[in-house]
């Protein structure tokens, strides 16, 4: 583990190295960028005072190509930069979780669902959760779907399927980290680009101008080159050349309205679509092994012949950059006076939507996929010590583990414990306060959650089927629903009775029944809960303070099964183990713990 760390902290120093030698070329560009400013502005003066246009004409063209490639350059120094200072941030951002500060990808606060049936009492979203440990998406679309991963189980081939790709990714921290720092820009955007591109592609503008005026927008730059150049010998050449580019700038003023409303539907995504471009060629080029990498693969072919999505996302990312070059004020007067620039990129952006359109939509959805799987790779490589699980095929829920730990709790602080179904279909786990029996079914859950959606467990073995979780843990009343705590109980329950009814395949967590009710209803309704379970068929764990339902197992045996946390006191301290043991509990603290507060239970 500690071994991935170490790299971490290594190539956090290599990149803020690489980002101190971009900045210093960044300064240098600068300057050369004013100098070419001020030099221009010189030989200007001077081509002015030879009052010849055609001279005059050559320095201003010169100077705007000099200072554009200045910009172009200043472009590609800024885009490394960004890449460096991305790659800088994802690797700080593992070494500081693994300090336990935040994650600073999404921890899932936004997919919290109070009626859900175990993703609140399983920590599965929001602040020190399962997902705040995995995600490692910065796209909403991968956000929302690695939710629906630890929302719901995957079927058997899926998470074999899933399991074979983790495995794969985990092995290339350098693919993976390139993959990440091309999206890490939509920590800042927080928008569904595919919902966005997808109005931009459903919009009725398919049409701009008649068809003779774009022949002549295809013509008009070598129609001012030639003006231009004939100028140098035929001095009447230059009024033609003035009047053609005055009447290219008044056509451009005319048709400004409609070009920004077509420009507006982009809403300056080039450099957005040239880092999914990027994301999408790093798919195309890289050799799986594992099939659904293959399927990825081929699921980003484009139906337009052998032409890859990604250079077809880099044409529709070069068409938007260069009709974004119209916001800078001076270049865009120059380029439609020369070249009528505004209608040749929005020629451009209607032919390829025309072109590719309809076939680059579900591309999105393959980087989502895989920005989630990241997240599960990322989880296997910081725990290199964790396993994959063996899916069973069973018709009722099978649970066991060997050395199973709460993935939330940092592993040295956290005590394993190994648990066997058998034959059994409860587990009565009985035990005294803070003897760790909400903790183990914490435990027992968070690890199935991780199991179905294809993540590696915190455990040494474990084998499970595929089962429909449900939970009963914490209970709390509601003020805005007028709901007590007794009736939240209720209306939870109901709710687990029904889930183990509906389906055969459900497996429950029951931590304490009916805690807002008296002892001797709380006894007698908990027993009548359990045995209208075991009518159903049901199979899960119980964690109850409640001795007296130990003699369950006696009524029922093969089918309950009898689990305990106990103490031990040593010269009047009590110290937990932790661990998960045979049978009924015997021994209780609650006068222990009273008493280490002042109260003394027997006076």
């Amino acid at each position: 583990m500690e071994k991935i760390f170490d790299q971490y902290r290594r190539n956090v120093i290599e990149t803020e190295s690489e980002l101190e030698r971009l900045r210093h070329a960044i300064n240098i560009n600068a300057l050369l960028r004013l100098g070419a400013i001020v030099g221009g502005g010189t030989a200007m003066f001077v081509a002015a005072q030879s009052e010849h246009l055609g001279w005059v004409a050559s320095a201003f063209f010169t100077i705007v190509l000099l200072f554009s490639g200045l910009v172009w350059r200043q472009s590609k120094l800024e885009r490394r930069k960004t890449e460096a200072t991305c790659l800088w941030a994802i690797n700080l951002n593992e070494l500081d979780i693994a300090e336990g500060k935040a994650n600073r990808y999404p921890d899932g606060s936004a997919f919290v669902q109070a009626k859900h049936p175990y993703s609140g009492d399983l920590d599965v979203f929001g602040l020190s959760s399962l997902y705040a440990l995995i995600n490692r998406a910065a796209t909403p679309q991968a956000n929302t779907l690695l939710a629906d991963w630890l929302s719901a189980p995957a079927n058997a081939t899926v998470i074999t399927q899933r399991q074979e790709v983790v495995r794969e990714l985990a092995d290339d921290l350098s693919w993976c980290q390139e993959f990440q720092a091309r999206l890490w820009f939509n920590l800042g955007h927080p928008v569904d680009f595919k919902a966005q591109f997808s109005q931009f592609l459903s919009n009725s503008e398919r049409s701009f101008g008649s068809n003779v005026f774009r022949l002549y927008v295809r013509a008009s730059p070598w129609l001012m080159f030639m003006f231009i150049g004939a100028s140098f010998f035929l001095p009447y050449f230059s009024g033609i050349s003035i009047l053609f580019a005055v009447g290219h700038f008044m056509a451009a003023m005319g048709y400004g309205r409609r070009i920004n409303q077509l420009s507006g539907l982009t809403d300056k995504a080039g450099k957005l679509l040239s880092a999914f471009a990027a994301a999408f060629e790093l798919i195309e080029k890289r050799e799986w092994k594992s099939q659904r990498g293959r399927e990825l693969f081929l699921f980003l072919r484009s139906s337009r012949g052998d032409t890859p999505v990604s250079e077809i996302f880099r044409k529709l990312s070069r068409v938007i950059e260069r009709l974004d070059y119209r916001l800078n004020v001076l270049v865009g007067i120059v380029l439609n006076m020369v070249a009528l620039w505004d209608f040749r990129q929005a020629y451009a952006l209607i032919e390829w939507r025309k072109t590719y359109g309809d076939d680059v939509l579900h591309a999105f959805d393959a980087v989502a996929e895989l920005e989630a799987t990241i997240g599960l790779a990322t989880l296997r490589r910081n725990h290199p010590h964790w396993v994959f699980p063996s899916i069973e095929e069973s018709e009722r829920p099978l649970f066991s583990g060997e050395a199973i730990a709460h993935p939330l709790i940092a592993a040295d602080r956290s005590v394993a414990n190994n648990y066997h179904m058998g034959q059994h279909r409860i587990a009565l786990v009985t035990g005294s306060n803070m003897a760790g029996k909400s903790t183990f079914l914490r435990t027992v859950g968070a690890n199935a959650v991780l199991a179905f959606c294809g993540a590696p467990v915190c455990a040494a073995a474990m084998h499970l089927s595929v089962f429909q979780l449900v939970t009963y843990m914490r209970i709390t009343d509601s003020l805005a629903e007028s709901t007590s705590t007794f009736k939240a109980e209720l209306n939870r329950i109901q709710h687990v009775l029904r889930t183990v009814e509906e389906h055969s395949n459900a497996f429950f967590l029951i931590d304490e029944m009916l805690r807002g009710t008296n002892s001797v209803d709380k006894y007698r309704g908990s027993k009548a809960i359990i045995k209208k379970l075991i009518d159903l068929h049901g199979v899960g764990m119980v964690a109850t303070h409640d001795l007296q339902l130990a003699t369950l197992a006696d009524e029922y045996p093969g089918l309950v099964s009898n689990y305990h946390f106990d103490i031990q006191v040593r010269n009047g301290e009590m110290f937990f183990d932790y661990k998960l043991k045979s049978g009924p509990c015997t021994v209780f603290n609650a006068s222990q713990l009273l008493k280490g507060i002042g109260v003394d239970v027997d006076g």
